[in-house]
């Protein structure tokens, strides 16, 4: 071999390829989901679904009530056909508030409690069947619905006479959206009686008021935690009462009685102890007597202008 074929051996090293780095392997924990998560995602996601619906039947209530609904034709004075549009807001007008009432509805079915909700599905019940029963009315007899529109427009008054002069020629889809809108309110507020107890509890930020004591006891007013405290001291006092009243006497006063007996049983003890109570009595009183005759003699010595301190 020559010396031309001969490639030293780190020649060959720099040209070969490199090795490809090896991918780096991290290993995250697989999340565990337990039962009780599952249910209070389940929970979570039921809760805002039906605050969801509620908010787009009233929204899709309220967009209906703002389109025309009809298309009359009525008789002119002049005999001519006039075309008369009757909107929403004419033909159904307690529309608007209903659908604004079950706005309200889902925003207090956000933040109240078990018992509330129950009272707002029932309410969401009354506002569907109010915006169907007004919704059919105006389907059911359009000239009726619409009169107030023929009267602005030819001046004819009267439920009679408008009757006799105005003809329905057309329907628009959007007082049948309101009753489609109504219906499913009705739906919603059924489906949020029966599973209000399957919703999340509200935060702890809408929960009653609560007041806690030292001991950790909690009641709802602080009247409530203040008579209680007053309890515990009448209890404390009449077990005190008690204790005093029937000779149950604490084991340290005992004690000190018992080291107490010797000394009383000796005559001389005794008879210094009842001494000295004896001479004790008219010290004091003579101490008491001191003292008030110096503030007498102090104030008249003040009334005659002089210093009683000198």
């Amino acid at each position: 071999m020559s010396s031309a074929d001969e490639v030293p051996p780190r020649i060959e090293a720099e040209n070969a390829p490199a090795a490809p780095p090896h991918a780096a392997v991290t290993t995250e924990p697989a999340k565990v989901v337990t039962p009780a998560a599952a249910r209070a995602a389940k929970a979570r996601r039921l809760k805002s679904l039906t605050i969801f619906a509620v908010v787009v039947w009233s929204a899709l209530v309220f967009l209906a009530w703002s389109q025309p609904w009809f298309t009359l034709t009525a008789q002119g004075r002049a005999g001519d056909t006039l075309s008369v549009t009757v909107q929403g807001a004419v033909a159904a007008p307690a529309l608007s508030a209903l659908a604004l009432a079950g706005l309200a509805l889902a925003a207090a079915l956000a933040i109240a409690g078990s018992i509330v909700r129950v009272v707002l599905g029932i309410l969401e019940v009354v506002l569907g069947g109010s915006i169907l029963a007004s919704s059919i009315a105006a389907v059911s007899n359009p000239v009726l619905a619409g009169q107030s529109a023929v009267t602005t427009a030819t001046g004819v008054a009267g439920s009679s006479s408008i009757q006799a002069i105005a003809t329905t020629a057309g329907s628009a889809l959007w007082p049948y959206l309101a009753i489609a809108a109504g219906a499913l309110m009705v739906l919603t507020g059924i489906l949020i009686v029966i599973s209000v107890r399957r919703w999340p509890v509200s935060g702890r930020k809408y929960q009653p008021v609560q007041f806690a004591a030292a001991d950790g006891r909690t009641v709802g007013s602080p009247a409530e935690l203040f008579e209680s405290d007053s309890d515990a001291d009448d209890e404390a006092t009449t077990a005190v009462d008690d204790g005093h009243g029937h000779g149950d006497s604490d084991p340290a006063d005992a004690h000190t009685a018992g080291e107490a007996q010797p000394t009383a049983d000796a005559g001389s003890g005794e008879d210094a102890s009842a001494a000295a109570g004896a001479d004790a009595l008219p010290v004091a009183a003579a101490d008491d007597d001191s003292a008030n005759t110096a503030a007498v003699d102090s104030w008249d010595r003040l009334s005659r202008g002089q210093d009683p301190t000198a």
